[in-house]
């Protein structure tokens, strides 16, 4: 009978379960994916409501970007800083090249391409549009198919583009567009109602990309989609967002966007406009699809009158002066969390301008990081005094320590009795040694943060083999470093082909690790030992720019220790 109650017990508490799952998880999963529907849908609809049918996104086949650029009229983008085009059908900003960066160290290479048609392999655009604010309402909205009038063929960066479309009830839609010298494109939204009906109005802003990019994969760089929400950073990379499904959210004024290790583009709304924004992916045609897009406010205009408003897109290079730049013109919410500064951004950020300023200075970025390494080393050496000070004594207290472990093996409470007294009768602190490192890590994890995220490191050279300090070193232990005419980076996982500046790094760690006071422990001496190989691999893919910082950090530590030696010898005769 118990048998028999407990089975009883046991499918009634699984059918509360499963009901409560459906109920709690399943039902308001349902729900939410169908809103996440119509919200999707209203947002394709904005741009392509009249003509579903026959969407660009339609065709399963990519085209050549040269095709893509013969299929639609275009207006040319000929700005100090950008190249491109911009489709005059639907009116998408979806070809644009930035002037400045090159795709490799080649002399030859191609520059940066940013964005790309929507028919083509990893298609990447903006545009602008409206929706309307009741259903009930019939106006005919410019979509992915209208067909733009311009009144100029090129947008130079000195002047603006207006384009024009107007629909079959008398309803003008204007948007004048603008670049400037660097990388900010305003937009002027307005529309003229001649019609003899009040209309209402929602502007609408997206980025779309097509096709998951590739991500250096690294966890101390954050790729993927972003923006910042009523002044808070918000941030999702594409694997979340394929798994969990849309982000929302409503904000006032912020940022909308898209961003690699090195570039960005973003939507933003006026600052004190209120907006509804949203993070999202699908699949269309199998093809995934990626987006960043918002809704602004309701706009009511009456017969014969005029609305505008205006709204921003960046599309560039994340340099970090210029973002700071755009934040102070336009009153964008924190925009330079673009760049990924981390936790210790009140750290790496004052880094990444102290290391840019002495590049500027030794016209070397790879002097500037060996500089500011020595300026952090010279501005830690009391606490590093203090750490080889203490570590020392506890070592010289080693045979003490192990005579009272040992004595009093059997009873744990009476030895760590013992323990605190021979402490406190010596003087000594078991975690001196720790505590000036643990106020050093921020710092130097804010300095190797910054060197990888810093733009001003990409095909910046070094000396000799390194012409590359934001590339791996490009040199081999499995080729001899280059004796041997053979690339092994063409068959052999990046972490086996071991550089010569990792493997100094390696012998730099286990040199100065010689130098310090050994642990006791027998397991941790082993640990320890095995620490400098581990680091070699794991550092091995690593920027370049990194492993000499590290490598030069190492040799300036062991420096310092046989400095402080040498003092204590001195002090103690």
């Amino acid at each position: 009978m118990r048998e028999q109650g407990n089975l009883l017990l046991a499918i009634l508490l699984s059918l509360l379960i499963l009901l409560g799952f459906q109920y709690f998880y399943e039902v308001p999963n349902a729900k939410k994916e169908i809103e996440n529907k119509q919200y999707e849908e209203k947002i394709e609809n904005s741009f392509n409501e009249n003509n579903s049918n026959i969407l660009e996104d339609e065709t399963e086949a990519y085209l050549s970007i040269n095709e893509a650029l013969e299929k639609n009229k275009r207006v040319k983008i000929e700005a100090p800083r950008l190249i491109g085009s911009i489709s005059l059908q639907g009116l998408k900003i979806d070809d644009l090249t930035l002037k400045d960066y090159k795709e490799s160290m080649d002399k030859n290479s191609n520059s940066v391409t940013l964005f790309k048609p929507s028919q083509t392999k990893g298609a990447y655009f903006s545009n602008f549009g409206w929706i309307k604010s009741s259903s009930n309402q019939l106006i005919e909205l410019p979509n992915d198919q209208t067909i733009w009038d311009s009144d100029n063929n090129i947008l130079d960066g000195k002047s603006s583009i207006k384009f024009n479309w107007t629909n079959n009830q008398n309803i003008n839609f204007q948007q004048e567009i603008s670049v400037d010298e660097n990388y900010m494109f305003v937009v002027k939204q307005s529309v003229t109602n001649n019609s003899a009906e009040n209309i209402s109005l929602n502007p609408v802003a997206k980025i779309s990309r097509t096709d998951t990019p590739e991500t250096l994969g690294f966890f101390i760089l954050f790729e993927g989609l972003l923006g910042v929400v009523n002044d808070v950073l918000e941030e999702i990379n594409y694997d979340e967002l394929r798994k969990k499904g849309p982000k929302e959210f409503t904000s006032q004024g912020g940022w909308f966007g898209i961003t690699d290790k090195f570039w960005l583009t973003t939507i933003i709304p006026e600052p004190s406009s209120n907006v509804k924004a949203r993070y999202q992916y699908y699949k269309k045609n199998n093809k995934e699809k990626y987006q960043v897009d918002y809704i602004g406010s309701k706009i009511e205009v009456s017969p014969g009158q005029t609305t505008t408003i205006t709204n921003k897109l960046f599309a560039g290079a994340k340099e970090v002066k210029l973002l700071d730049k755009y934040e102070k013109q336009y009153n964008i919410s924190r925009f330079d969390l673009a760049i990924d500064f981390g936790w210790y951004y009140f750290l790496t950020k004052p880094f990444l301008y102290v290391l840019i300023f002495f590049k500027n200075l030794f016209g070397n970025f790879g002097l500037s990081i060996l500089f500011v390494t020595l300026l952090i080393k010279l501005a830690f050496y009391p606490l590093a005094n203090k750490s080889y000070i203490a570590m020392q004594r506890m070592k010289n207290m080693q045979p003490e320590i192990l005579r009272v472990r040992e004595t009093h093996k059997d009873d744990k409470a009476k030895m760590n009795q013992e323990m605190m007294a021979l402490y406190k009768r010596e003087k000594i602190n078991p975690a001196a040694g720790c505590l000036p490192m643990v106020i050093q890590i921020p710092v130097f994890f804010a300095l190797y943060k910054v060197l990888f995220v810093s733009l001003a490191m990409r095909h910046a050279p070094f000396y000799l083999w390194v012409q590359d300090l934001s590339a791996a070193d490009p040199t081999s232990i499995l080729n001899l470093f280059g004796l041997i005419p053979w690339d092994p980076n063409l068959y052999i996982p990046k972490f086996l082909n071991i550089g010569l500046w990792p493997i100094i790094m390696g012998l730099s760690m286990y040199i100065q690790q010689k130098l310090n006071p050994q642990p006791t422990d027998p397991i941790q001496a082993k640990i320890f030992t095995f620490l400098p190989i581990f680091f070699t691999f794991i550092l091995a893919p690593f920027p370049a720019g990194l492993v000499i910082y590290w490598a030069f950090n190492n040799i300036l530590s062991m420096g310092q220790q046989l400095l402080i030696k040498k003092r204590l010898e001195k002090k103690n005769k």
